[in-house]
């Protein structure tokens, strides 16, 4: 068992849902990245994603776009976020999952990124771009290297959710809605039977992620998943003060009252 499938049995054994937050790596540098993973999980982020920015990220909305291009003109690379995550191990136990194109894992070659990540203690990643049929090489890696594959799936999947879902690890990530990333007020899917036909063909947890702005929302849709993900809220607080100190305040506390309704 990695990090994540221990922290989901000490999640089932209290009856809580996980908090997954998200940050963008490298944004605003990696000295910040690292205080926010610290922030988070003092405010009960269960599971942190960090998002490997990309030129053309086509899952992800205006903020998370912003995000990636601001840690981008700030030099970063896959090497540096690599090291940066060594250093944060060296402080939290908390289950990392980078959020990666698979350009950026291609031309890093998969083999050195997934290998990297086991030696620097990323426990899982999340391809939003990688289609099923591609999967085949880089889960065989994956396997290898005990760094889990998760799938994204969304409403629209339906016949395809059985095969998208074989072989997964981690957990699923179950997009929301139809688009891009991005806060929204409402969700208008049918949870209870999107939820109840990716359960038919998995029993690994499932995260819904993609819209979710607030802990009002997280207790709505808590009945229906073992984790709710949230990314642009919080890369929202993120970007709403240069002070840092009050941004790793707010992004704490804003974890922490998305966490409370999730215990």
């Amino acid at each position: 068992m990695n990090r994540i499938d221990l922290k989901f049995r000490k999640l089932r054994e209290k009856n809580e849902t996980a908090m997954i937050s998200f940050v963008t790596a490298g944004d605003p540098d990696f000295e910040t990245t690292a205080k926010l993973v610290y922030a988070m999980e003092e405010g009960g982020a269960d599971i942190i994603e960090l998002g490997v920015p990309y030129s053309d990220p086509i899952a992800d909305g205006a903020t998370i776009q912003k995000s990636s291009a601001r840690a981008l003109k700030n030099g970063t690379t896959i090497a540096k976020i690599m090291d940066a995550v060594k250093n944060i191990r060296k402080n939290t136990e908390v289950p990392l999952v980078f959020l990666v194109y698979y350009n950026s894992v291609f031309k890093y070659g998969m083999e050195r990124f997934i290998a990297q990540c086991n030696e620097v203690g990323v426990d899982g990643i999340i391809i939003p771009d990688l289609p099923i049929e591609e999967r085949k090489d880089i889960l065989s890696i994956t396997k290898r290297y005990e760094v889990a594959l998760i799938p994204l799936i969304a409403p629209t999947s339906k016949e395809r959710i059985k095969k998208i879902v074989e072989n997964a690890s981690g957990f699923i990530y179950c997009v929301s809605t139809n688009g891009v990333t991005g806060t929204r007020t409402e969700i208008n899917t049918d949870m209870k039977v999107y939820m109840d036909t990716v359960s038919k063909f998995t029993d690994i947890p499932k995260a819904i992620g993609f819209g979710i702005s607030s802990a009002k929302m997280a207790k709505e849709l808590r009945t229906y998943c073992d984790g709710i993900i949230i990314g642009s809220a919080i890369v929202k607080k993120v970007d709403a003060t240069e002070d840092k100190e009050e941004m790793l305040r707010n992004v704490k506390n804003f974890v922490n009252e998305v966490k409370e309704v999730l215990k």
